[in-house]
């Protein structure tokens, strides 16, 4: 397994009261790595899939310490560039007493160190991979480097549009990828509609609409009313597990690395889906962005659906 994109530390505040402009506002805040890319490479790691990442963290301590949780996690991150740059890429979150995501910045100016260069000289990783996952961090001339190797190793990709604002680098390659797992507003952002999707029957005709663009496998996550997905020969609707949302951050990610396990590992669509729910579902009652006790057993054991 192959993972390509951001590493980084997330700093998330959850609310304890209205938040006002230009005071300061009682919180909890807590820090943890992150980074989408590093996210799914972790969970995976703890599923225990091998994993490969490629991604860069600065010349500082919060690189250093990173690397070390990597490796603590049982990911391979000898392919890991240090940057002297920037500073290893951040991500600042504020989120209300529900756990609801209000505001978020991001600092992720080291992936830019990324270069085509570095990439083809991994060339074998390519080869050696099952499957590639890519987030849509990644420069516009690296992503296409990637898309370029994958396609002659013949390597399936899986695709996170990341943001609103960077899901339109993804839009060129519809038809070379496998897996594409983008939330509802980011899947309104792939398709250019102006406004959000609304409910099952709108995420549903979108899922279809990337299956028929090219994506084998389209899945549109709506949060707490849950995902629907679709694939050229079947479509669908998983609801959510009612949960107590503590910290939304890396929710995604764990969806996208339980699907992907499920997949390499030849679990149905349908089961590898609703794993994806169960693994999204642990994340959001845990403050950080992976849970660090994961594995096949806890999912399987949460599974209500």
């Amino acid at each position: 397994m192959l993972v390509i994109g951001a590493a980084g530390v997330d700093i998330v505040g959850r609310l304890r009261g209205e938040l006002r402009p230009k005071t300061s506002t009682s919180a909890q805040i807590r820090s943890s790595f992150g980074g989408v890319a590093r996210n799914v490479a972790e969970n995976l790691a703890r599923l225990g899939q091998p994993v490969n990442l490629i991604s860069v963290v600065g010349d500082d301590e919060d690189g250093d310490r990173l690397l070390q949780g990597l490796a603590a996690a049982g990911v391979n991150a000898e392919r890991v560039v240090r940057t002297s740059q920037h500073a290893t890429s951040s991500y600042l979150a504020i989120i209300d007493a529900q756990g609801e995501l209000q505001f978020a910045l991001d600092d992720m100016r080291a992936i830019s160190s990324l270069t085509p260069d570095l990439i083809r000289a991994q060339a074998g990783l390519f080869k050696q991979a099952s499957i590639l996952f890519i987030d849509a961090n990644l420069p516009k001339d690296t992503l296409r480097t990637v898309m370029s190797l994958a396609r002659r190793a013949r390597l399936p990709v899986c695709a996170d549009p990341t943001s609103v604002s960077l899901a339109a680098r993804l839009r060129s390659y519809f038809a070379r990828i496998y897996l594409m797992i983008p939330n509802a507003a980011e899947a309104a952002a792939l398709c250019e509609r102006t406004a959000p999707l609304s409910g099952r029957r709108q995420a549903l005709e979108v899922a279809k609409y990337l299956v028929s663009q090219g994506v084998d496998i389209a899945i549109i996550t709506l949060a707490e009313q849950g995902l629907c997905y679709a694939t050229s020969e079947s479509s669908g609707y998983i609801p959510a597990i009612k949960t107590a949302i503590l910290d939304p951050t890396g929710a995604g990610d764990a969806l996208s690395a339980a699907v992907i396990f499920a997949i390499l590992n030849d679990i149905p669509l349908y089961d590898a889906v609703r794993l994806g729910v169960s693994a999204a579902s642990l994340t959001l009652r845990y403050r950080g962005a992976v849970v660090p006790d994961l594995s096949l057993e806890k999912l399987y054991d949460q599974l209500v659906i």
